[in-house]
Order: structure tokens, then C-alpha cells, then sequence
């Protein structure tokens, strides 16, 4: 069995947990309302309906307490974390992720494959249109490089669009990254992106639930997962979204919990823009650079990038690189003798000011 679960709680304890997570109607809420009504979940399981009721509970979760489909949900989740990879976080355990707890309506337990340990990292959470635009999703990739060179776990929900380009770059420069499920773990959605859930997993980041196992996709568990996307970062960043796009709710969510909200403006006359207009309109920080985001966090040690020195004729010394042959940003690195993140900063500067390019893992100089 996993030892992220471990912690103070006895087998029995864990399984009745369990049991509740499975029961049908039990939010986070109710779920924590039990427990502190009768201390533990073992209690709350043998308590009475009627104790149930005064509490608030629906019907529906104080008739199966008992039924074999909740058991055998239970029985299935200790299963699953026998396998080395697999890991169940409690919200009153060790190794919950701090900034998560403090939600009113945390999620009472994490189902987390890959490396629990990097829930604990400062994360910046990115999001963004499931149907965006190629420079969308070149902006997408170009930030999330950058921020992740910088030291931040890239957290976004593993959709099509923004949030598989995000993850990916975060991957490319062997950054780490967190992808927030609205299924269940055995249950993935969207399949399109299952491989990528796997190299996450694979290359030491993580893939997250806190739905049952076997949960399919369903309308209403999206704005639940959006709100752990918020909760796990110190920041969301939205690059493309329309007015009527998910990734306000996420941005709104993270507002009510204290979060920066970041916004990527985009042209009037473009739909996906108008949703990061909003926003900007609202509060949200205009970003341009990458270093607009990490001025406003306050404490967060960042050099920037460096004071270049001009070459041929005004150049910039990574162009001059670049105008000579394509390179991968590790390639640069060792080219100029500068540290990766200090590469990829610049790197993502060039790329938004339209002087440089990704192409397949190559850095390409753009002629003006």
C-alpha cells in the first residue's frame, strides 16, 4: 500500500473513509461535517440515520452506507494504491498540499498517480480555450517553458487546447507539471491525451482526482475540478477563452480564494480574446512577459533575463545562434555558457516579440 496515506489512520478508519467517498450526494462538505460530528469515519458509518439527517445529509448517502456497491468501491481504491505510482492524499494527513487546505471545501481526498511530492511545490496554474488558436497555443507553450524553467509546477485540467500545450512544454524542458482530472483516474477524459497523462506520470509529475476511481465525464465535475486547478497555485494565468469559457470560472474561483489572476490580451476583432478582456476589465493583471507575473509574487526569487550584450550590429547574442542554425534551447545553454532557465526566459521574450520560434523542440531565429 501507498505510504502517502499513511499517516495516523488505521486500516479501519481508512476503508470507512473510503466509504464515504463512494457514498452518492456526499460533497466535501457533508464529508467533513461527519467527520467532526462523530470524529472519525468509522463512527459516522455505524451512526444512525436519523443523526445523519439532523446533520443535513441527503437521504440517498445515509441509505448506502452499507450497500455492496459502496464496499466494493472502497475494496477497489486500497487495490489501486498498492501500485508504487499511485497514492491517496487525506486533507488531514501529511503530505496534503498546504495552500489546498485551506479551502473551505477542500477535497476530503486526492487520488494522485505520479510523484505526490510536487502537490507541495509552488505551482502557477494555466488555462485557457479547448478550441484555441495556433498562436494561442505557441503563447501557451512559450510561458509555460519559461515559468517552469523558473522553478513553477505547471498546473492546468489535461483538456484539449491551452492545457495540453502547457503541460507539454513543461515536459519539453524537463519541468514538472500537474494535470487536474474532472473523472475519476481509471476513468480518463479526454482519451486524446492519455499519452501525454502517461509521459506526466512517467517523467516525474502527476495526474490528480478526487473523484472515484471508475467517475466518468459529467457536466457538473468540471467546475469542481476547476476549483482544485485554483486552489493547488499561487496564480492562474488565462491565455485564450471566450466569454463563455470554463477558464473564467477557474479565474473566478481563484479571485474568491486569494489568488493572482493573470489575463493575455489578444486582438478585439478575435472571440478568444475577449473572455482574458473580461478578466482585465475585472482585475485581472495585463501580462505581456513572463515577467509580469513574477513581480506581483511577492518573495519569488527570480534573476530575469540577462542584461545581453549587443552583437553584430544590435543583435540579440541568442539570434546570432540561432540565425546560424536551428537549436534546442539545451543546445543554446551550452552555446553561451547561461543557465537553462535563464536561456528559456529569454527564449519566451523573443518568441512573444515574434524575433524567434519553436519548431518541434528547435529554436528557430524568425527574419523580419
Amino acid at each position: 500500500m501507498s505510504s502517502s496515506i499513511a499517516g495516523t489512520l488505521s486500516p479501519a478508519e481508512l476503508e470507512a473513509r473510503l466509504r464515504l467517498h463512494c457514498l452518492p450526494g456526499l460533497g466535501p462538505m457533508h464529508f467533513q461535517r461527519l467527520l467532526q460530528a462523530f470524529g472519525s469515519a468509522s463512527r459516522a458509518i455505524s451512526a444512525p440515520a436519523a443523526a445523519w439527517h439532523s446533520l443535513g445529509i441527503p437521504l440517498a448517502s445515509a441509505e448506502a452506507r452499507r450497500s455492496a456497491l459502496v464496499r466494493e468501491g472502497a475494496r477497489h481504491a486500497l487495490a489501486w494504491m498498492d501500485s508504487q505510482a499511485q497514492h491517496l492524499l487525506m486533507w488531514d494527513q501529511p503530505g496534503y498540499p498546504a495552500l489546498l487546505a485551506q479551502l473551505e471545501d477542500a477535497p476530503p481526498l486526492l487520488f494522485v498517480a505520479g510523484d505526490p511530492s510536487i502537490l507541495e511545490l509552488p505551482q502557477l496554474a494555466m488555462v485557457g480555450s479547448r478550441r484555441a488558436s495556433r498562436p494561442g497555443l505557441d503563447t501557451a507553450a512559450a510561458f509555460s517553458r519559461s515559468l517552469a524553467g523558473a522553478g513553477f509546477v505547471i498546473t492546468s485540467g489535461l483538456a484539449l487546447g491551452i492545457d495540453g500545450a502547457a503541460h507539454q512544454a513543461a515536459l519539453d524542458v524537463g519541468g514538472r507539471t500537474v494535470g487536474v482530472l474532472g473523472t475519476g483516474l481509471e476513468n480518463f477524459y479526454p482519451q486524446r491525451h492519455r499519452n501525454l497523462a502517461r509521459a506526466m506520470i512517467d517523467q516525474g509529475s502527476a495526474v490528480i482526482s478526487e473523484f472515484p476511481l471508475d467517475t466518468g465525464p459529467r457536466p457538473e465535475h468540471f467546475p469542481r475540478r476547476n476549483r482544485i486547478i485554483s486552489g493547488l497555485a499561487v496564480g492562474v494565468l488565462v491565455v485564450e477563452a471566450s466569454v463563455a469559457s470554463g477558464s473564467l470560472i477557474t479565474a473566478r474561483l481563484a479571485a474568491e480564494q486569494g489568488r493572482e489572476v493573470y489575463a493575455i490580451p489578444g486582438s478585439i476583432h478575435h472571440p478568444g480574446a475577449r473572455g482574458c478582456h473580461q478578466l482585465i476589465r475585472d482585475g485581472a493583471v495585463l501580462v505581456e512577459s513572463v515577467q509580469h507575473i513574477l513581480e506581483t509574487l511577492q518573495g519569488w526569487q527570480y534573476q530575469g533575463p540577462p542584461a545581453f550584450s549587443q552583437s553584430r550590429g544590435g543583435d540579440h547574442p541568442l539570434l546570432v545562434l540561432l540565425q546560424a542554425a536551428p537549436h534546442s534551447s539545451e543546445a543554446l545553454a551550452r552555446a553561451c555558457g547561461w543557465p537553462l532557465p535563464r536561456v528559456l526566459a529569454a527564449l519566451t521574450e523573443l518568441e512573444i516579440e515574434g524575433r524567434a520560434v519553436n519548431e518541434n523542440g528547435r529554436w528557430l531565429a524568425r527574419l523580419s
